[in-house]
């Protein structure tokens, strides 16, 4: 299927550009095994999960990853970091009026700056004069998605970031994650639902379009991932009694089922570039949350190869009907994979 298979109407007043007051105060759409669809509040979510289920979501952080600078000339670049190589030297997306040649110099301050010293695909090789965390933690900005119209603030400091983030590196949330407040994920341990994490640093490249040489090759952008054994031991141990393995976001689906490639799950330390689309043979995952993602973009093909394509588009058609927020601070949706 091409991109154009998955693409919908979507009002502009219906994409969220500010998280609600509380984190837990979304809603939930359900999309159930048997072909329904249940309008629930996100507080709700303890209904659709049991004792012995293993909930699995990623830890990674969000750095502040957009830097502001300027050309020699005076030009002004917008500079996004998509993963970081070496300390001082990172893949990015440069947004400027002419695109800077190799060798030229960008001054993000006074005192610091990157050379130009490259190209990857369709990102630019950055060589700062400094380690890049120390210059994103001085000079950067939280890099919210290209949807959201207007500059990030002091909210989104914490609010675009979920609240159980240890592991910095991701230049976009893993936002199922980010209804969960602390008093919800304790009460899913109080009544016998088990929490795993992975680590898997979300890239920039996952707001753009699929492109057709990834179509052809099977493969998207590479991002970061770490799956410790102690994940392998609770998902065997919750096979072993039963439980659902249940992925809190198309991130944990991506790691989880790159480190499931040989049948089972290992513990995996190094990049994925899995692009899971129709006709991907899950081996790990059971269920999934997941917040309404953009048109033609390869989260909704994976969200369509695990529920079934009819399943997504009945829901993202009652969701736009029911007027459903959408995108990194909006709603959410519960569903199951679909039978083989």
């Amino acid at each position: 299927m091409q991109p154009a298979d998955y693409t919908f109407e979507l009002p502009e007043a219906l994409i969220a550009q500010v998280p609600l007051p509380e984190r837990s105060a979304s809603r939930l759409l359900h999309a159930t095994a048997t072909g329904g669809l249940e309008d629930l509040l996100f507080k709700e979510f303890s209904r659709l999960v049991n004792p012995g289920d293993l909930l699995v979501l990623n830890d990674t952080r969000v750095v502040p990853a957009r830097l502001l600078g300027h050309k020699a000339t005076g030009g002004r670049v917008e500079i996004l970091l998509e993963r970081e190589l070496e300390p001082q030297v990172a893949l990015v997306q440069l947004r400027a009026s002419k695109t800077p040649a190799e060798g030229s110099r960008i001054e993000i301050s006074d005192s610091v700056g990157a050379t130009v010293s490259g190209r990857q695909d369709n990102f630019f090789r950055l060589h700062f004069d400094a380690p890049v965390q120390e210059i994103l933690e001085a000079h950067g900005h939280m890099p919210l998605p290209p949807y959201i119209r207007r500059q990030d603030d002091e909210q989104d400091r914490e609010r675009y970031q979920t609240v159980f983030a240890r592991e910095p590196g991701a230049v976009a949330a893993p936002t199922a994650g980010l209804h969960f407040d602390q008093g919800q994920l304790n009460r899913l341990r109080s009544i016998g639902v088990e929490l795993g994490y992975l680590t898997l640093h979300v890239g920039a490249g996952t707001f753009q379009p699929v492109r057709e040489e990834q179509l052809v090759s099977g493969e998207l952008h590479a991002e970061r991932l770490q799956v410790l054994p102690r994940l392998c031991r609770q998902v065997a141990d919750a096979r072993d009694v039963g439980g659902r393995i249940i992925a809190v976001g198309t991130t944990v689906v991506r790691g989880l089922e790159t480190a499931a490639a040989a049948g089972e799950l290992q513990a995996f330390d190094g990049e994925t570039r899995l692009f899971i689309r129709e006709g991907f043979t899950f081996q790990i995952v059971d269920a999934l949350l997941t917040n309404f993602h953009l048109p033609e973009s390869s989260l909704l093909m994976l969200v369509a190869a695990f529920a079934g394509a009819a399943t997504i588009q009945a829901a993202y058609a009652h969701a736009v009907a029911e007027r459903y927020r959408f995108f990194s601070y909006g709603d959410a949706m519960f569903c199951h994979r679909a039978a083989a």
